[in-house]
């Protein structure tokens, strides 16, 4: 005889550990927090192990476009640098120009997109308008114009210049969680208490829109590498600081792809693709975080020894007794007629 299995009870097992798992990181967030805790760390101690000094030179045979070895492990330069305190070092400074960027930018829409949508009327189209100029402005262009022309290159210039343009998305985003805010139950009982404006933002809006800030400022941070990466790459850098673009930048000078030298180009190239991927798994995983539909769809129950998620068809399994398949859902009777 054939019978329905006990899927709605395994069901709702795997809604109850979905709950009660809602609240913890995804694997793509642990993946991703975890490539950028390294980058973090081999930034952080990077200068300090570096074996060599990154802009000492050797024009002796032997250390020209060495291949990697024990004495050089990334290899050498066109001029007798070593790759690998290269790397190590410019890791540094392309990490905190990304860090502090993303920080200056995720505050200004913060302040901008919660003001905007909080106080609405005349300084929600103020400010809208306003993030709307920054919003069509060419970011490339007039970055590449605006550095071009500054009296110095150095990170400082930089970082507030993409501080400057980064901004206007998460001010945008953050004004339109505002606006949906500013009418729940929670937020009108406090202004009818007496609340002042300022309790009213930094208590009961702003806790709200964590996750949201929190990816705002990581794909901020992805944006300024990114933006950076580029722009010493076409030669808008401070060529005494080492970055992981300046490395980029010298290979692309001194013809490493045409010479075959891949180790010139290669681990530089390959720490911003790793930092990138890190830096977008971090931020589905926070998306998710604050996202019950995408939490949702994310999820997995496991039925039969096969994980199904909530959007998947109705699973249809073989009964170990009569080898008779059954729907899920369909009543024993049913299954009992077969």
């Amino acid at each position: 005889m054939t019978v329905a299995l006990p899927v709605r009870a395994a069901r709702a097992r795997g809604t109850t550990r979905r709950a009660a798992g809602a609240r913890r990181l995804s694997t793509k967030a642990r993946v991703g927090a975890l490539i950028c805790a390294l980058f973090v760390v081999a930034a952080i101690v990077g200068p300090m192990v570096a074996p060599y000094d990154p802009s000492a030179q050797s024009f002796a045979p032997v250390d020209i476009l060495h291949a990697p070895s024990m004495a050089h492990l990334l290899g050498t330069t066109a001029r007798g640098e070593d790759v690998l305190s290269q790397v190590l070092v410019g890791l540094r400074a392309t990490l905190v120009l990304g860090l502090l960027t993303g920080l200056i930018a995720t505050v200004l829409a913060v302040v901008v997109g919660i003001s905007a949508g909080f106080l609405g009327g005349f300084w929600d189209e103020v400010l809208s308008l306003l993030s709307n100029v920054f919003l069509v402005l060419p970011a490339l262009p007039l970055l590449v114009v605006l550095i071009g022309y500054l009296p110095q290159r150095g990170q400082t210039s930089t970082i507030l210049v993409l501080s400057l343009l980064g901004w206007p998305w998460g001010a945008r985003v953050i004004r339109a969680q505002t606006l949906t805010l500013r009418g729940r139950d929670f937020v009108a009982a406090s202004r009818e208490t007496g609340e002042r404006t300022w309790r009213v933002i930094f208590f009961e809006i702003l806790p709200n829109e964590v996750s949201l800030i929190a990816a705002s400022f990581v794909s901020t941070v992805l944006y300024a590498i990114g933006t950076s990466v580029a722009l010493a790459f076409i030669g808008l850098t401070n060529f005494s600081q080492w970055s992981l673009g300046l490395i980029l930048y010298w290979a692309q000078n001194g013809n490493a792809l045409q010479l075959n030298a891949w180790w010139w180009f290669a681990p530089a190239g390959l720490c911003v693709a790793l930092l990138g991927t890190g830096l977008v798994l971090l931020n589905f995983g926070i998306d998710e975080l604050g996202n019950p539909r995408l939490r949702e769809a994310a999820g997995r129950v496991r039925i039969e020894g096969r994980a199904w998620r909530p959007a998947d068809p109705t699973p249809v399994v073989r009964s170990g007794a009569t080898g008779a398949t059954s729907a899920t859902g369909a009543p024993a009777a049913r299954s009992r007629e077969r």
